[in-house]
């Protein structure tokens, strides 16, 4: 079974970087600020909190099933998945009284995006522009396993969600100028916080994306993916995307504060 987990490019963050507050320059001062930044936008994330765990309402999208070696089939996924993640974020930010707008979605089989070129595995998010752009792969052609190819649209719609409440924003004004070492931490908490997002969203709609393997299974296989140098050790991108699920709601997923061990 194939594995992995979308690889966000670094345009993402390239063009979001501002001043670096005065003394802000050690990596736990980093950390500090940045949580503080975040918790400034405390009563975004608390609207979208939502029900918590046993309270979750589900939602029922229409997902197609995917033709082996047709992009058309999986075109009409990526549109099915958007479709849902849309209305599903929509309804999370109507209920906190928060103003929502839904990203542009680009669908090519080429290299490039409104951001530059796609790196990775196929999917990145455009912040500028706030464009999710997805890549069709070979390998989604050859081996389309519906939950790996769900997920190019859930985990980039939790960084479309971070632009939103501000939480790019204050990434954003740190990590230009930070320490290798402080923006590697940085780059994680974020992609932490994106996959727990993710989770939120799954919380409602897995059930209908039919992902052809158990939620145990899945994360299992997600905690034992590549490591990846931007999102950090599988097994905690494993631990975030459950406890979104489980948890059912973005008041789950403060990544900004949790100890390190849990991010790196």
């Amino acid at each position: 079974m194939r594995i992995f987990l979308i690889a966000v490019a670094m345009c993402m963050v390239a063009g979001l970087s501002g001043p670096l507050p005065a003394g802000a320059t050690a990596a736990g001062q980093l950390s500090a600020q940045l949580s503080a930044q975040v918790s400034g936008r405390a009563s975004a994330q608390a609207g979208l909190s939502g029900a918590m765990s046993g309270d979750v309402v589900p939602q029922s999208c229409a997902i197609p099933k995917i033709r082996t070696g047709s992009v058309a089939s999986l075109k009409s996924f990526h549109r099915a998945m958007a479709a849902c993640a849309d209305r599903f974020w929509a309804a999370r930010f109507a209920a906190a009284g928060l103003l929502y707008s839904p990203p542009e979605v680009t669908i090519t089989t080429g290299s490039d995006s409104v951001c530059g070129a796609i790196t990775g595995n196929g999917a990145q998010y455009c912040p500028d522009q706030r464009t999710i752009v997805i890549r069709i792969m070979r390998q989604d052609l050859r081996d389309p396993f519906r939950m790996n190819i769900a997920h190019s649209v859930a985990h980039e719609w939790g960084h479309h969600v971070q632009q939103l409440t501000g939480v790019l924003d204050a990434h954003g004004a740190l990590y230009e100028p930070a320490s290798n070492g402080a923006r590697k931490l940085l780059s994680h908490r974020l992609e932490m916080q994106a996959e727990c997002f993710a989770g939120v969203f799954y919380s409602a709609t897995l059930e209908s994306i039919k992902p052809d393997i158990g939620w145990e299974d899945w994360i299992e296989a997600v905690g034992l993916a590549d490591e990846s140098e931007i999102h950090g050790k599988p097994r905690n991108l494993a631990f975030w995307q459950d406890r979104g699920y489980r948890g059912g709601a973005t008041g789950f997923c403060n990544t900004w504060t949790a100890r390190k061990g849990k991010i790196t």
